[in-house]
């Protein structure tokens, strides 16, 4: 998947959504086209953007954003909503679920964790772009609820929250890692790192290659595909 995926940033606050703007452009692969302070503003840069994703607020100044979602969901199916929000009360969350949210973040969330969510939905995408047959952890993998707090998809030794970690790195990667260089950049062992990443290679997310490091000696490195 090589397009850009355009976003709309929905949040009343300026301040916030201007940091929102810097996190977006902190992962490769995304890019925003707007940034609406309400429901009424959100209507309009749908109508004229049509973005991939809208990185949504429920609390607006003239409405709540998941009465937003239902519009969206009703008039642009082919949109993706990923909600940030500190919202926690049942009625929001159930009503989330009930419209096909993708991803459900609470504020106050860090960059990281910014990165990791968006990185998983972009590999998601990726999955859904492909033209072959799905194996049956790819559907997992796109069916899995995104809440933080759900029980891991993944095999015995694959923790699904390090798992997103590993892939927020990639994401900042292009030119490809060695399991040295994950290693490192996340405070885990060679062995460990290189585990994950021959886990996202078996899931097809990542391809590898043998390369020779300045010494000659060949080492395994690892692209997103």
């Amino acid at each position: 998947m090589t397009d850009l995926i355009e976003v709309l940033i929905v949040e009343d606050d300026p301040r916030i959504a201007r940091i929102h703007e810097k996190f977006v452009a902190a992962v490769d692969g995304f890019q925003t086209v707007g940034i609406a302070h309400s429901v009424a503003e959100a209507k309009i840069w749908l109508e004229e953007l049509q973005p991939k994703l809208i990185l949504l607020d429920v609390y607006l100044p003239d409405g709540l954003g998941i009465h937003l979602a239902d519009y969206v969901k009703m008039n642009h199916s082919d949109i993706d909503i990923i909600l940030i929000t500190a919202a926690t009360e049942m009625d929001v969350v159930r009503k989330a679920y009930s419209v096909g949210i993708e991803d459900y973040l609470i504020k106050p969330l860090t960059m990281q964790s910014f990165i990791e969510r968006l990185s998983v939905y972009r590999m998601k995408q990726r999955v859904l772009m492909q033209d072959t047959q799905l194996t049956e952890e790819q559907i997992k993998q796109l069916f899995q609820t995104s809440i933080e707090t759900a029980a891991p998809l993944a095999p015995k030794g694959i923790d699904r929250l390090t798992r997103d970690k590993v892939m927020g790195v990639l994401a900042n990667f292009r030119e490809g890692i060695t399991a040295e260089s994950l290693g490192q950049e996340l405070g885990m062992s060679r062995s460990t790192a290189r585990r994950y990443l021959e886990y996202l290679v078996s899931e097809k997310t990542l391809s590898v290659e043998q390369v020779y490091g300045t010494v000659g000696r060949p080492e395994r490195r690892y692209f997103l595909i």
